[in-house]
Parts: C-alpha cells; structure tokens; sequence
C-alpha cells in the first residue's frame, strides 16, 4: 500500500521525478518487490481424507487466512492408504507438500533423511521447544524427536479397540453384555456364531481385521505370545519362533482356507460398521469411529445398540499387550522457501489450538495434558476404554525401514491366509525379509 502511494506520487511530475536519487529508487523499488513477495504465500496442504476434520480445518484455514493477508492454504485430502505412496512420489520429484501428515512408522524416514524442517516454536505460538514437551503428555513426541530436535506436532495419537454392534449380536441370539469376547479365541467362536455364508462367500462376517495396518493391529498379538518384531538391542528381526508361528496359524485358520472367517479381500470392516446393515458385528477402530457413526448414521448412534471393549489378548498370553498405538503428525517440507515453513508452523499451532473441537466433533485425541484431563475428553463415550487400552499398549514400532517391514509381515500373513503356505515357510520368509530390511 505504501509502495503504491509512494510511486503514485513520483509519477505525478517530472521535476520530482529528476530529484530522486537512483540509487535510492532502486533500493527502494526492491525493497517494494520484497514485501509484494512476501504478502503471496501459498501453502499445500496433504492429509488423510476425514468429513468431520474436513469440515472443521476448513474453517480454521479461512479464519487463518483472514488473519494473515496474502497467504492461501491449498488443502488436499487422499485416501488413508494411498498417502504414504503419494507422499513418497512427490518428494522423489521435490514436489512434496508444505504440510503434511502420515502415520508415524511411515513418517519417521523423512525426518532421518532431513526432508523435514524442525518445528518453529515461535510461528507455532510457544515460548520454547521445552513449552511444547512440557505441553504434551509423556513420550508421545518422542517419534519425532532426532538429534535432540523435535521436527512434528500431533494431530492424532490413536489407538484401537474392538467396536460391537449389539444388534448383530442379538439376532444370532448372543448376549451382547455377556458375550462380547475377551479372548482371541472367543472372537472365533463369536464370529462362528455370527457368520453367515453364501457358498463360500461370507455375507455376515462376526469380525475382521484391519489388514492393512499389520504393525499396529496384529504384531501385537504375537507380544502377547511372548514373541517380539525386533530384539531389545535392535539388530535381530522375528524373536521367538513358536509365538510366530502360533499367530500365523491363527491367522491361517481365521481365512478362507481354515475356518473362513474373514479376509483381507473383503471390503474393511470398519467403513461397513457405521451403516449397520447386519454385514459385520465387530470392528477395529479409534475413539474417532464414535463421531463418524454420529455423522452417518444418527439412528445407530444416538440408539444405544453399539459399544466398545477392550482389545482382545490370548487366553494363554504370557504379555498383556493392547493394540499398538501410533500418531499422525503435522510436519513440514525442508525443501519449501523459510517463509513458507515459518508460515505453515503459524498455520499448523493455529489448527493444534483447538485440540477440545478436534475431540468432541472429529474423535481424534491430541494428546496434551490438558485436553487429557479436561472433562471434554472424559465425557466422551468409552474414552476410559481408549485410555486404559492406551496404558497396555506401546507406541508403533516406527524406523527408516518400518514400512518395508510392515510389507513383509502383509506377506506373511496373506500367504497363509490365501496362498497355502504353510506357517513354517512364511516365517522362514519373514524372517530373512525382515532381517534384510532391518540391516539396509
């Protein structure tokens, strides 16, 4: 504005025009240009497809960019899945994103790899990095902590536990207060009493897993086992033989081969779960499912035929270990100008700053001690359980070479879930898989 005041008068006369000083009009002029730049900043922003968070962040984006004149937000959604693949192919071409977010074990390659800027506790709104450690609940930064650096802020810590749909139990004439299972092996003896089948194909599966997401979901069944994914002093991969292949025989007999319970070839149990069609009994999910069944289906929500229990263990554990739980984390491109990286830490601490609506309109647990111990997060339908499942679980197994390792247990699984490998061989073939990746 005053660049363009300033020239408008120059340009009323020659006589000024001739006093100005060269020197000064260029200095001058670049100065304007600096500052007509820096007004333009334009941030892309990738995340996970969520209608909730989509409708919220939507308005914290046009709040901020009202704020903050000259400075567009570009937010693009893609499917959960694809993200790390999209990601990874954009950064390969140093097209990569301003911001971004992607479950921590395939996000954690890009802060070892110096892809990502560290966080800007000024522009995120915080007096010190020691503010935001103090600021968050224990060890949940950890992941993103390299080189004494912190380089993420969360915007979900998740775990999982096991949804029920009481009216599915009740019309294969189970107790759903009784008869929930406790037990990986009362999830199949349910699922046996649910499932209903055309031929070979199952119409009403009693359970499924969520196979795409292996560290999380399923390497905690073989802890509590007595088996681990990776030594204590991490150079050996695929601890203790026979607590492997229990859970691969398990996991054999769960598929189409054995007892024909669920496969990872049918649609994900979770996005079937909020419709209630009598498909599906039980799913795996997070604290989030509760504000997606609100959404879609109201009738289903607000009837009270619904609930949440606690992660299955063995009946035979030696560990008790709940599901994994992991964090996506907001992060920022290295590789984008310093103005665009202080400005989408300023955008990202405005987000995090409303980490009680994240909750109570999306699901999704930032987990400061405040929001932690804030009534918001206590009246929230089943969090004690969230919690509670929170404190038996660890954080995902996350490394450079985490989701190469993850791929080789998919592997594993789904050849003795589909292919007829024997449980012996696809241990055999995790094992080296694994210990390759580990040693790369």
């Amino acid at each position: 504005m005053a660049c363009g005041v300033f020239l408008s008068i120059i340009s009323k006369g020659g006589i000024m025009m001739k006093k100005l000083n060269i020197i000064f009009m260029i200095v001058f002029l670049l100065f304007c240009t600096a500052i007509a730049a820096r007004a333009k900043i334009e941030l892309t922003y990738w995340t996970h497809e969520d209608p909730n968070r989509t409708e919220i962040e939507n308005r914290y984006i046009s709040e901020f960019e009202k704020a903050n004149p000259g400075v567009t937000v570009k937010r693009v959604t893609n499917p959960s899945k694809k993200m790390a693949e999209l990601i990874l192919t954009a950064f390969a071409a140093n097209q990569g994103p301003d911001i971004f977010n992607l479950q921590i074990e395939d996000e954690y390659a890009y802060i070892v790899n110096s892809r990502l800027a560290p966080v800007d506790h000024k522009a995120a709104g915080y007096t010190s990095v020691e503010a935001i450690y103090k600021a968050y609940i224990p060890k949940v930064l950890d992941p993103v902590t390299f080189e004494g650096a912190l380089y993420g802020l969360p915007l979900e810590l998740t775990n999982w536990c096991l949804y029920v749909n009481d009216r599915v139990f009740k019309s294969a004439g189970l107790d759903p207060d009784k008869d929930y299972p406790k037990t990986w092996e009362e999830v199949v003896t349910v699922s046996e009493k649910i499932a209903i089948r055309k031929g070979e194909i199952i119409e009403r599966r009693g359970f499924d897993f969520r196979y795409p997401y292996y560290l999380v979901s399923l390497v905690p069944m073989v802890e509590q086992l007595g088996g681990k994914l990776i030594s204590d002093d991490g150079k050996k991969a695929i601890i203790d033989d026979q607590a492997w292949i229990k859970f691969l025989e398990f996991m054999k007999e769960w598929g189409p081969n054995g007892k024909n319970l669920g496969s990872p070839t049918y649609t994900n149990a979770r996005k079937l779960f909020n419709k209630d069609n009598n498909d599906i009994a039980m799913c795996m999910s997070g604290l989030y499912q509760a504000g997606r069944i609100r959404k879609d289906n109201p009738e289903f929500y607000d009837s009270g035929e619904w609930r949440v229990v606690p992660y299955p263990k063995f009946s035979n554990a030696v560990n008790d270990v709940a599901g994994a739980y992991y964090g996506h984390y907001l992060v920022v491109n290295a590789q984008k100008p310093k103005e665009n990286q202080e400005m989408a830490w300023k955008l990202i601490g405005h987000m995090l700053r409303h980490s009680e609506e994240y909750l109570s309109k999306v699901g999704l647990i930032q987990p400061t001690v405040e929001l932690m111990e804030s009534e918001t997060f206590k009246a929230m339908p089943y969090s004690s359980v969230f919690k509670g499942d929170m404190e038996r679980g660890h954080v995902v197994y996350y490394r450079e070479n985490s989701a190469k390792i993850q791929d080789h247990i998919r592997g594993a699984v789904e050849s003795v879930m589909l292919s007829g490998v024997s449980p012996q061989e696809a241990l055999k073939n995790l094992r080296r898989k694994a210990q390759e990746a580990l040693e790369e």
